[in-house]
């Protein structure tokens, strides 16, 4: 059996249940450290617009998951009262399959998603999770260029859809995306000015104490995609 990587997003909209999702950041921690078959978990909150950003979506909430094999994911979303819950209180709730391609540094100490036996599939569909802690000492460096590296993202014909999630406002943060395929993912990576250019600084200031790049193949999406069709191109579902 192949390890299964899941990120699941919940969306509010009403003022109740946002207060309640806030909440749950505290409260959901108990029944998903006894979840059966999960490897590792990581339950978080997002910034607003795309990529890192330090003001904070209150509607907005993101849980990843690693699973020892597809029938534990699976079972987990059929079967969890606090998944249940979860539905009860959202306005969309849509949950991403994923096998893991590659994966390079850390999270909390360790790299949770390396699979040697993942089994790829044919899909052209690649979603991306990037991780870091900043060093409070390189707080200011790092937010003060944030704007300009967001700009690779704008109009970007490649991007399907990206949104910045996290552990501890300003200090522990993350993004996840998807892309159109392999090669608009390398051009942003290799290519776009203002993204090579936050990696040069990031190697010259050594803003992170901790990070993590990982790539997947998209399995399938289930649920209502918290994107819209406005903002953002709507991914096909891959069956």
């Amino acid at each position: 059996m192949s390890k299964v990587t899941t990120i699941t997003f919940f969306k509010f909209d009403q003022f109740k249940s946002k207060l309640w999702a806030f909440g749950m950041m505290q409260y959901a921690h108990s029944p998903l450290q006894k979840v059966t078959g999960q490897t590792f978990y990581k339950l978080m909150g997002s910034g607003k617009g795309k990529g890192f950003n330090p003001l904070p979506d209150w509607s907005v909430y993101s849980l990843i998951q690693v699973w020892e094999s597809i029938e534990a994911s699976e079972s987990f979303f059929s079967e969890s009262e606090l998944i249940a819950k979860y539905q009860n209180k959202t306005s969309k709730l849509c949950t991403i399959y994923m096998n893991n391609i590659s994966s390079k540094g850390l999270w909390s100490g360790q790299n949770p998603f390396l699979d040697e036996n993942s089994q790829m599939i044919n899909t052209e569909q690649l979603a991306v999770i990037t991780r870091a802690s900043i060093r409070p000492s390189r707080l200011w460096k790092f937010w003060s260029y944030v704007p300009t590296s967001r700009k690779s993202l704008d109009d970007n014909p490649g991007l399907i859809y990206t949104k910045g999630i996290g552990e501890v406002p300003l200090l522990q943060m993350a993004t996840f995306s998807i892309w159109k395929d392999k090669s608009s993912l390398m051009e942003f990576a290799y290519k776009q000015q203002h993204h090579k250019k936050a990696i040069e600084l990031t190697k010259k200031y050594d803003w992170y104490s901790e990070e993590l790049f990982a790539r997947f193949q998209i399995i399938k999406i289930e649920g209502k995609p918290i994107w819209s069709s406005i903002e953002t191109k709507e991914p096909e579902e891959i069956n």
